[in-house]
């Protein structure tokens, strides 16, 4: 998966960098947004918690997707402008399977 930006804003407003970028996946499956992001997280030298992965588009019949993503300064101001729905989808999910082995040993 190769990452391409082709826009990068600062909006001072809300105290965040704005990202557009291209990926391309030619050869494998679409990514999934949290894989996006993991990448995201070292081209950019930033932290997870710092970064939202808004939307991901896939072109039709083409190994490549255009996506948009905000930097912000702190997690105060990600948590205070992003809709909750998206910080959700942007969240690694928890770990359950391992909860329900440690059950069914019992």
């Amino acid at each position: 998966m190769e990452i391409e930006f082709i826009e990068e804003k600062e909006n001072k407003v809300f105290n965040r960098k704005e990202i557009k970028f291209y990926v391309d996946y030619d050869g494998e499956a679409t990514p999934k947004l949290l894989d996006i992001k993991s990448k995201l997280v070292a081209l950019l030298n930033t932290k997870k918690d710092l970064i939202v992965v808004d939307n991901v588009q896939p072109h039709y019949g083409e190994p490549k997707a255009i996506g948009y993503a905000k930097v912000y300064d702190t997690v105060d101001d990600l948590k205070y402008i992003e809709a909750k729905h998206v910080i959700a989808k942007n969240e690694e999910p928890e770990e359950p399977a391992e909860e329900e082995a440690d059950e069914a040993e019992e």
